[in-house]
C-alpha cells in the first residue's frame, strides 16, 4: 500500500531538463499531455478538412498528395489516420492523461501522483507512439488504408492489400501495441493515486466526481487496453512471423491465392478489438461527464443533484460498457440471439445514461447560473450527448442497424457522442481550470464567441449527416459523383464542408486565446470561480510539493453551494467546522 510517507516524493527538479523535459512533477506531465493533444487535434482536422474538400471537389488540387489529385486509396489513409490520431491521441489522452494528471492529486489533497517515475513513462511511452503512428504517412506506400478499427485480412496480409498496407500497417500496429503501454502504466497509477493517497477526511462519498470519473476511466483502461494489447500483437505476427490468428484459408487477392495461411478468423480480431472498442467510448466520455457534473454544479452555486445517484450511474455505465461491444458487429453473422442480448444490453446502458441526463438538469434547476465560457462548454456538452445518445437507440436495433451501419448516420452518432461531446468536456475544463494552471484567466468574451461558433457548427457539421445515413449514403467513399442515387446528396456534402472550415476557423480563435492568455491575461486569484474543491485553496499555480508539505483535512462534500444559514454561497472542503459561517 502506498502511503502520504511513502508514495509521490520526489525531489524539486534541479534543471530544465528535469524540470520541463523529463519531469516527475505530475502538473507538468499534465501540461505535456494536454500540448500532445492539442497538437494532435489539430493535425486530425486538418486530415477532415482534407477529405472533405475531396467529396465535394473530387477533382481538385490537393497538397500532400503524389501527383497532386487525391486518389481513393489516399483517401481511405486520411479516413485511417484521421480515426487513430483523434480517438487515441486526442479523446483518449486529453480528458485522462492531462487534466487528470494535473488535476486529480490536488483535489484529493495529495502531492503527487503515487508513481512519479511510472508517471514520467507512461507520457514518454504516449509521445513515442504519436511518432510511430505518424511516421505512417512517410514510409514506401504511404498510411494505411483499413481504417481505425484495422479489420483483417486487409490489416494482415501486408502490402499486396493494397498501399499502405506494408510498412504503413505495420507502423499503426506497432504504435497502438506502445499506446496500450502506456495507457496501462497511466491506470495503475491512476487507481493507486486514488484509493491510497486521499487526504484526512476525503472518503469515497467525499469525493469530486470529476475523481470518480478519473477512477472509473483508469479502470476501464486498465481492463480494455490489455485487450487491445494483445490483439495488436497477435495481428502483428500474422503480418511478419506467418502465423494465422485472424487470417483464414481460401482466400485469393488480386487473383493470387494466400496458400501460406489457414485456420484464421477474422471475426476473433473483431470481438478482441470492440471489447476494448466500447469501453473506449466511456474512456473518452466518462471524464467529461465528470468535469460537465463538477462545472454545473459550481456555475449553478448548487450541489450537484443527487450525488449517489451520479457516482452509481458512472460505475454503471463503466461496467455495462463490458457488455455491448457485439452491438457494432450486427452486421457480422453473429446469431440472432447474440444480437437480441446485445441489443437489450445496448438498450440498458440507457438508463444510467439517463439518471446522469436528469440529475445535470436537476442540478441547473432553479439555480443562480453563471454563464461563464466554462459553464456554456458544460452545456454544450449535455446537449451533445443527449442528441448523439439519441441516434444510438435506433443503431441499438439489429433490424435498423442492418440498413445504417454502414453508413454516414454511425458517422454522425459516434462524433456526436464520442467525438465532440468529449471535444466539448475537454473545452469546459479548459476554461474551468485554466486559472489554476497558468495563473492568468482565460479572457471570456472571445471565449463565447469560440463556444457558439463551434457549438453551432459542430450541429451545422453532424446533423446533416443523419439524414444522408437515412437516404443510404455509405460512408469511406472517395467520390461520390459517379454514384447517380447519391448525386442529390452532393449539395449537402458541400454545405457540411463550408459549415467545417468554418468550423475549424473557430479553434484559430480558441488558439489566439489560449497562448495570449497564458503570457498576457488577467491575473488569476487563488480561487477565482468561488469553487469548494481542495485544489482552490492553493495558489495559482501550485507550488511544486502542491500543499506545502501539509497534508489537507477534508470536512465536507465536495459541493458545498448555497447551504442555508451560511454567510457566503460556498464552503470549501477544508474549511474547518469553526470556520463555517465566517468570512473566508
Amino acid at each position: 500500500m502506498v502511503t502520504h510517507e511513502t508514495g509521490g516524493h520526489h525531489h524539486p527538479p534541479s534543471g530544465f531538463i528535469r524540470k520541463y523535459i523529463f519531469s516527475l512533477d505530475h502538473k507538468v506531465i499534465g501540461i505535456q499531455y494536454y500540448f500532445l493533444a492539442l497538437f494532435s487535434v489539430f493535425v486530425g482536422m486538418a486530415l477532415s478538412m482534407l477529405m472533405r474538400l475531396h467529396l465535394v471537389w473530387p477533382n481538385a488540387k490537393m497538397p500532400f498528395t503524389p501527383g497532386g489529385q487525391m486518389t481513393p486509396e489516399q483517401y481511405l489513409a486520411l479516413v485511417t489516420m484521421h480515426g487513430s490520431i483523434m480517438v487515441f491521441m486526442v479523446l483518449t489522452t486529453a480528458p485522462q492523461s492531462g487534466f487528470g494528471n494535473y488535476i486529480l492529486p490536488i483535489q484529493i489533497g495529495a502531492e503527487d501522483m503515487a508513481f512519479p517515475v511510472l508517471n514520467m513513462l507512461s507520457f514518454w511511452t504516449t509521445f513515442l507512439s504519436l511518432v510511430v503512428l505518424v511516421s505512417a504517412f512517410f514510409v514506401t506506400g504511404g498510411a494505411p488504408i483499413s481504417g481505425w478499427t484495422a479489420y483483417p485480412p486487409l490489416s494482415a496480409l501486408g502490402q499486396i492489400t493494397g498501399p499502405g498496407e506494408g510498412v504503413g500497417q505495420t507502423l499503426w500496429v506497432i504504435g497502438l501495441a506502445i499506446f496500450c503501454i502506456a495507457s496501462l502504466l497511466g491506470a495503475l497509477n491512476f487507481i493507486t493515486t486514488t484509493v491510497d493517497l486521499r487526504a484526512k477526511g476525503m472518503t469515497l462519498g467525499r469525493m469530486p466526481l470529476t475523481v470518480w470519473s478519473w477512477l472509473i476511466t483508469a479502470i476501464l483502461g486498465l481492463l480494455a487496453f490489455g485487450v487491445l494489447l494483445a490483439a495488436c500483437l497477435l495481428l502483428l505476427l500474422d503480418r511478419v512471423a506467418g502465423t494465422s490468428f485472424f487470417i483464414p484459408g481460401g482466400l485469393v487477392v488480386t487473383d493470387t491465392p494466400i496458400v501460406s495461411h489457414t485456420g484464421g478468423s477474422p471475426l476473433l480480431w473483431q470481438h478482441l478489438f470492440w471489447f476494448f472498442g466500447h469501453p473506449e467510448v466511456y474512456i473518452a466520455i466518462l471524464p467529461g461527464m465528470g468535469v460537465a457534473s463538477h462545472v454545473l454544479s459550481t456555475f449553478s452555486r448548487k450541489p450537484v443533484f443527487g450525488y449517489k445517484a451520479m457516482v452509481g450511474a458512472l460505475g454503471a455505465i463503466g461496467f455495462l460498457g463490458f457488455c455491448v461491444w457485439g452491438h457494432h458487429m450486427f452486421i457480422s453473422g453473429m446469431s440472432p440471439y447474440s444480437a437480441f442480448a446485445f441489443s437489450l444490453l445496448t438498450m440498458t446502458i440507457g438508463v444510467p445514461s439517463a439518471i446522469k441526463t436528469f440529475n445535470w438538469l436537476g442540478t441547473v434547476w432553479g439555480g443562480k447560473i453563471q454563464f461563464t465560457t466554462a459553464m456554456m462548454f458544460a452545456l454544450g456538452f449535455v446537449s451533445l450527448f443527449v442528441t448523439g445518445g439519441l441516434s444510438g437507440l435506433f443503431l441499438a436495433q439489429p433490424s435498423i442497424d442492418l440498413y445504417l451501419h454502414d453508413t454516414y448516420f454511425v458517422v454522425a452518432h459516434f462524433h456526436l457522442i464520442m467525438g465532440v461531446a468529449a471535444i466539448f468536456g475537454i473545452f469546459a475544463a479548459t476554461y474551468f481550470w485554466f486559472p489554476k494552471m497558468f495563473g492568468r484567466m482565460l479572457n471570456e468574451p472571445i471565449g463565447k464567441v469560440h463556444f457558439w461558433l463551434t457549438f453551432i457548427g459542430v450541429y451545422g457539421i453532424f446533423m446533416p449527416m443523419h439524414f444522408l445515413g437515412l437516404a443510404g449514403h455509405p460512408r469511406r467513399y472517395a467520390d461520390t459523383t459517379g454514384v447517380n442515387f447519391l448525386a442529390p446528396l452532393h449539395s449537402v456534402h458541400y454545405f457540411i464542408t463550408i459549415v467545417a472550415m468554418i468550423t475549424i476557423t473557430a479553434q484559430l480563435i480558441f488558439l489566439f486565446n489560449f497562448f495570449y492568455s497564458m503570457k498576457a491575461g488577467q491575473k488569476a486569484s487563488e480561487n477565482p470561480w468561488n469553487a469548494t474543491t481542495l485544489e482552490w485553496s492553493i495558489p495559482s499555480p501550485p507550488p511544486f510539493d502542491n500543499f506545502a508539505g501539509h497534508v489537507p483535512v477534508v470536512y465536507r462534500g465536495p459541493y458545498e453551494f448555497s447551504v442555508p444559514g451560511s454567510t457566503e454561497d460556498y464552503i470549501p472542503q477544508h474549511l474547518t467546522p469553526e470556520r463555517v459561517g465566517k468570512s473566508h
